[in-house]
């Protein structure tokens, strides 16, 4: 009997740190995967970069109406990537539901358009997990600049 109990013990006290031990590895694979996003953009590969958005997505870029479809969600990029010299951005927080089904990200992203113009801003991303892969399911930022010293037409200093 003290056998039996023993290993109910021990298995009730490993499931918070295989919990945890799950999470941790959600974590690092979403933050992972905003990673090779900022580097897919930032080498300007339309097809990988769009590719990191759930089929369901929505896209709040700064001065546009939401995009909420793929073909408007590689319309933005296409536009994005065609106007900028450089582009990146890097998480600074991640935080996971206790459902391991859901993270929001939160960072900064720089980028430099061909003419020289410079912005900088933050963002926020809620990334999903569908099918065992994580997805950016809604994608917002903004420019910590002035309005007027941001984008000298709408949407032209865009996405992190």
């Amino acid at each position: 009997m003290k056998t039996k109990q023993f290993i109910l013990t021990v298995c009730v006290a490993l499931v918070p740190m295989t919990i945890a031990l799950a999470a941790g590895a959600d974590e690092k694979a979403v933050r992972d995967a905003d990673v090779e996003w900022s580097k897919a953009a930032g080498a300007k590969d339309l097809d990988k970069t769009v590719s990191f958005y759930a089929d369901d997505a929505i896209v709040l870029p700064p001065n546009e109406s939401a995009k909420t479809t793929k073909d408007a969600i590689r319309t933005l990029w296409k536009g994005l990537i065609d106007s900028v010299a450089d582009v990146s951005w890097k998480a600074t927080r991640v935080e996971m539901a206790k459902s391991g089904e859901m993270a929001c990200v939160t960072g900064t992203y720089e980028l430099t358009m061909k003419d020289g113009t410079k912005d900088r801003g933050k963002y926020c991303e809620v990334w999903e997990k569908k099918a065992g892969t994580w997805k950016c399911g809604t994608d917002i930022w903004n420019s910590d600049l002035t309005a007027a010293a941001s984008s000298p037409t709408p949407g032209a200093a865009e996405k992190k």
